[in-house]
């Protein structure tokens, strides 16, 4: 009796399996289809982006090869190109490299283009910091030491990201304004400082010499 019943109980599961299939089947085998659909459109997806990504690069190579040859205009159309229709992370290689060639011919020029990435407010605050430190650089020899000063004294902060090159450039600005005793703090806090690096700290102990040695006065 008891096999019977079971059997019954069988062909009754398969009856209500065969009537939901024929009433909701359509709908299974629906979505079984979207969700090919999805994960192939998702993989053609990917691959273009690869494909898109890979092309950005090769041209973003031969603007640099092209500023390594010397041939700085192509390098500029290039990256002014890829400026303004590359994906977002080339488009913000190309503005820094673009900023660059510029600042070759004419450092002035250079730190605006550098300037017009640290204000824009689409870019991560740590590039923008960046940029803020290659204008100032730049500046170092166009400006006076109060000016680059206030640029690049708000990214010497015990924890700023660029500290150490923004330290030894205030003090190189304070040297060349013979403050001997600013120069000094600036170089003072890269040799102090736990995370600079070897090289740094060589660099800075050597500019220390430097102020050590106070201002050079030539006999006639």
């Amino acid at each position: 009796m008891a096999d019977i019943f079971r059997e019954i109980e069988e062909e009754v599961r398969r009856d209500k399996a065969a009537e939901l299939w024929k009433k909701y089947g359509w709908v299974v085998t629906t979505l079984a289809v979207l969700i090919v659909l999805a994960v192939g459109g998702w993989q053609f997806w990917q691959h273009r982006q690869q494909e898109a990504a890979a092309g950005v690069g090769a041209r973003l190579e031969a603007a640099l090869k092209s500023s390594r040859d010397g041939d700085r205009a192509q390098a500029e159309t290039i990256l002014k190109d890829l400026a303004g229709s590359a994906p977002a992370g080339y488009r913000e290689i190309a503005r820094f490299r673009l900023a660059s060639e510029t600042a070759k011919a004419d450092p002035a020029a250079g730190a605006t283009a550098f300037d017009a990435i640290a204000n824009d407010g689409s870019i991560d605050p740590l590039y923008r910091d960046l940029a803020r430190l290659r204008a100032g650089i730049l500046r170092v020899d166009l400006v006076s030491y109060d000016e680059v000063k206030k640029a690049l004294e708000p990214l010497a902060v015990p924890q700023g990201a660029w500290r150490h090159t923004a330290r030894e450039f205030l003090g190189v600005s304070a040297l060349k304004a013979n403050d001997f005793d600013a120069a000094g703090r600036w170089f003072d806090a890269i040799v102090t400082d736990p995370a600079t690096s070897a090289a740094e700290r060589q660099r800075a102990e050597l500019y220390l010499a430097l102020v050590r040695g106070g201002r050079v006065t030539v006999k006639p």
